[in-house]
């Protein structure tokens, strides 16, 4: 069977946006030592992971210094 919906009022829809909760939520729990030491911690492996990653890829971005010592294959060679 067809069923009849209640329409919403446009007030109520016009209002709905400007609704503020009376109730305030509760507060947070502060964050204990070790968790704070944790954070820190994960954040230097982080950084450390980085840096070295950063001072091991920097000799192969670098060009080369000595071109004359450039190797040659064995079709160079004309063998």
């Amino acid at each position: 069977m067809f069923r009849r919906r209640e329409s919403v009022p446009f007030s109520f829809v016009a209002e709905a946006d400007r609704f503020r909760s009376n109730v305030t939520p509760p507060p947070r729990e502060r964050a204990s030592v070790s968790e704070k030491a944790g954070r820190a911690l994960m954040g230097l492996v982080v950084v450390a992971g980085l840096v070295g990653s950063l001072l091991l890829g920097l000799p192969a971005l670098s060009p080369e210094q000595s071109p004359q010592h450039a190797q040659q294959t064995e079709a160079a060679h004309g063998r």
